[in-house]
């Protein structure tokens, strides 16, 4: 196992000795320069880099990530241990978290951004009527903001695609992924690029400015989770119900720390895009990111998406862009496709997974309703050319048999490509016809940018989605609303039932001739047979001249809010804080900082602030956005308790429960609980993304070293934290509690903190820091 540090400082010297590898058949052609995308024809793909820095047999997740490292000779590796320090290729970010990673980056006062950077549209567009009326408002109502992310994107050297142009991560599918890249994104499904062989992760804005910034990247060096396919998929499964049943072996947390690797004979079954749908939806697991071998099927993608100079270039390098015979994984599982049935998952979280054949018998067991409101299919985990053409058949089946849909069903494509491919090769027409609303190319319902008018709030009701996240509330802000995750290919039939217990395998439906049918298993072209359709023009390029491009942030702004550095440590422990909210259950980002009508401030700390923590529940009174002021003995809202302390000049903590953090990657989860006066949040377990964005604003992302511990502490204790000047990594800190009663007790907390991400916290953030560096230089 190769976890034992035996790749130590010296590691890369065994490349000398190893006899394993042979490197110079790849490297003939080293000074050869392939660039990196059609919008980025100076920067190039440097696939010496990897080849330079391998030494023993490795997973293809340790040749990419291992390749990128700042520092290959004097590099530390332990998996789950060491703190890796890389140099990224690329980073993306779309607007919600655009807009707080670029006031950040101009907070540290560079010119321009050091690696390739795009920014795309695609949160802000609410769904409520259909694609061009609702793109329409949503250019109005959003102006302030895309004037801000055009100009500060001319200004800083990074690509923009303006509202419409898609998803992100189908934008990074189709432009900029390439095989054995490395790349970050501000959003937690980065990682659907592992679709085309690239290491992609998700973070926090922070980390973005990191890499912008010419820093190298940290990253705790992952665990890697091995997924061996054999067999080949038939019928009715789809590559979502690999995703959807590794996702119930491995839970929420299973994936926490590790890459997760495919391999075997059954990936080379695959498409491209299939690959992308396991790997976007692989964030539920809670995994850094997942990836996929190069193949042919990637080759055909990159060839029909024109970057045939990529496909070319990736097939001299294939031997690295695979893993290696005799590579080690931490974890195994072995899923044969042959026997592989499609899987229906939730309701309100994406791991409870169960088989198409045992789903009717579930819904009436647990008194899910049957009867089926909407269907949604699209999203960035399923709107590929493959998915549309799939679900199209279906839709062409039961026209042909006189049946339009019972439920709602709207349809997301995931680009501008995608949709204008799909109405010129007749999809889009099938879909209407049959009852389908296609909606505007942006996240819309996956993220809560839903207008939802056919049941009111508080109405128990069932939806199913091809989307990848179903929390409570997550699509609709119902916290009734039951949200199952399924293939488009399922999801598209059931609404033709408008019944959770349809099974389409082996149940039929009454044609308009009066005569039972079931329908034949979904067909559809991988890639389009007449090539992808662009579309219209919505990328604009960073000036080559920037001449007097300015950035306006209007003081009056609610949208818009210049930041300001956040106070450095006193120097001092933590005296007799109060605890603002002792979490019960699953807290996960939506619940610390909805999406959803919050969005429009998410380029304004102090306005986004009101939903600090809103949907978390107390454990105090078993309720949401009520917590107890300790000093008035009053309740209030969460936000507004947390002001009240600020006001006065008292931090405050936040106890939580397992897997704290869980789901999207707003920084804004860490940035609200920082600007209110939190000092700290002290929980059993954290998710990867929210630990790192709590570090970096200065936050004390803190865990018990016993989890019973939790069950300890009574909301309205008085706690300090000790230690802290003499903070290290590695050494616990102590948590003093006092009761109400008087007495006291101590409590044990572990940290992941390293001798870096100290300093962060003794600046105040890792921005103050990066800033410091900055104007020592100056």
């Amino acid at each position: 196992m190769f976890s034992s540090g035996a790749i130590s400082r010296t590691w890369k010297a065994a490349a000398i000795k190893a006899p394993l590898r042979t490197f110079a058949q790849a490297t003939a052609g080293s000074a050869r320069k392939v660039q990196m995308s059609n919008f980025e024809k100076d920067q190039h793909i440097n696939y010496q880099r990897i080849e330079d820095n391998l030494a023993i047999p490795m997973t293809l997740a340790e040749k990419i990530v291992y390749g990128h490292l700042d520092d290959a000779h004097n590099q530390d590796i332990e998996r789950g241990k060491s703190y890796l320090k890389l140099r990224p290729d690329r980073v993306a970010c779309q607007d919600a978290t655009a807009q707080m990673a670029l006031l950040q980056f101009m907070s540290a006062g560079l010119p321009n951004v050091a690696v390739p950077s795009t920014v795309h549209c695609d949160h802000l567009i609410e769904a409520q009527v259909g694609g061009a009326k609702d793109l329409s408002r949503a250019k109005d109502i959003n102006k302030e903001v895309y004037d801000f992310l055009s100009t500060s994107c001319a200004k800083y050297g990074l690509g923009f695609w303006n509202p419409g142009s898609g998803i992100i991560h189908q934008i990074i599918l189709e432009n900029y992924a390439f095989p054995g890249g490395l790349m970050i994104g501000t959003d937690s499904h980065t990682p659907n690029a592992g679709g085309l062989g690239m290491v992609a992760i998700g973070v926090g804005g922070a980390d973005a400015v990191d890499v912008m910034a010419d820093i190298p990247w940290e990253l705790k060096c992952p665990k890697v989770i091995g997924v061996k396919l054999t067999g080949q998929m038939s019928g009715w499964t789809s590559a979502k119900d690999i995703i959807l049943k590794v996702a119930g072996i491995l839970t929420v947390k299973g994936g926490t720390g590790a890459i997760v690797e495919y391999f075997g004979p059954g990936v080379d079954t695959l498409s491209c895009t299939g690959m992308a749908t396991i790997c976007n939806m692989g964030a539920e697991i809670g995994a850094t990111t997942s990836v996929f071998p190069y193949n042919s099927r990637m080759s055909d993608y990159l060839k029909a998406t024109t970057r045939p100079y990529i496909a070319e270039w990736a097939d001299s390098f294939q031997h690295n862009l695979k893993a290696d015979a005799g590579a080690n994984y931490d974890q195994v599982i072995e899923i044969d496709l042959n026997t592989l049935e499609p899987h229906i998952n939730g309701p309100f979280t994406p791991d409870l997974a169960t088989p198409l054949s045992k789903f009717k018998e579930a819904v009436h067991a647990n008194g899910w309703p049957a009867k089926l409101e909407v269907g949604l299919i699209g999203s960035c985990t399923n709107s590929s050319y493959e998915d549309m053409a799939r679900s199209a058949s279906i839709a062409r089946e039961a026209l042909d048999h006189g049946l339009k849909t019972k439920s709602i069903f709207t349809i997301t494509p995931g680009s501008e490509q995608i949709r204008a491919t799909i109405e010129q090769d007749g999809q889009m027409e099938t879909l209407n016809a049959a009852g389908g609303i296609v909606l505007a190319n942006a996240c819309g319902p996956c993220i809560g940018q839903w207008d939802r008018q056919d049941v009111p709030k508080g109405t128990k009701n069932s939806i199913i989605t091809s989307y990848n996240r179903n929390f409570t509330g997550r699509n609709d802000a119902n916290p009734l609303t039951h949200a199952f995750v399924a293939s488009p290919e399922i999801v598209t039939a059931m609404t033709f039932a408008g019944d959770l217990t349809f099974d389409p395998t082996k149940d039929t439906l009454i044609g308009a001739d009066g005569k039972p049918f079931r329908f034949s298993p979904p067909t559809g072209n991988e890639l389009p047979p007449n090539g992808y359709n662009a579309g219209e023009e919505t990328y604009q390029a960073p000036p080559k001249e920037k001449g007097e491009v300015s950035v306006k942030v209007s003081p009056t702004s609610n949208r818009l809010q210049l930041l300001e550095p956040f106070a450095k440590w006193d120097g001092k422990d933590m005296e007799n804080m109060p605890i603002l909210i002792k979490v019960k259950g699953k807290c996960t980002t939506d619940h610390i900082s909805m999406a959803g009508p919050w969005l429009k401030f998410r380029g304004h700390l102090d306005n986004i602030s009101n939903n600090m923590l809103i949907g978390a529940l107390n454990s105090e009174n078993e309720g949401v956005n009520s917590v107890k002021n300790q000093f008035s003995g009053e309740y209030d809202t969460v936000p507004g308790v947390a002001r009240d302390y600020k006001a006065k000049g008292q931090p405050w903590i936040v106890i939580g429960d397992e897997n704290y953090g869980e789901g999207s990657s707003r920084e804004h989860a860490a940035l609200e609980v920082r600007h209110l006066g939190g000092a700290a949040v002290i929980t059993k377990s954290f998710a990867r993304i929210h630990e790192t964005n709590c570090k970096k604003q200065g936050l004390l992302p803190l865990t018990f070293a016993n989890p019973a511990d939790y069950d300890k502490i009574a909301p309205f204790d008085r706690v300090s934290i000790q230690g802290l000047t003499s903070f290290k990594e590695a050494v616990p800190l102590n948590l003093h509690v006092k009761k109400q009663d008087g007495s006291a007790i101590d409590i044990k907390l572990n940290h992941t903190f390293n001798e870096d991400q100290i300093k962060w916290f003794k600046f105040g953030s890792a921005l103050n820091q990066m800033a410091a560096k900055a104007q020592a230089r100056a």
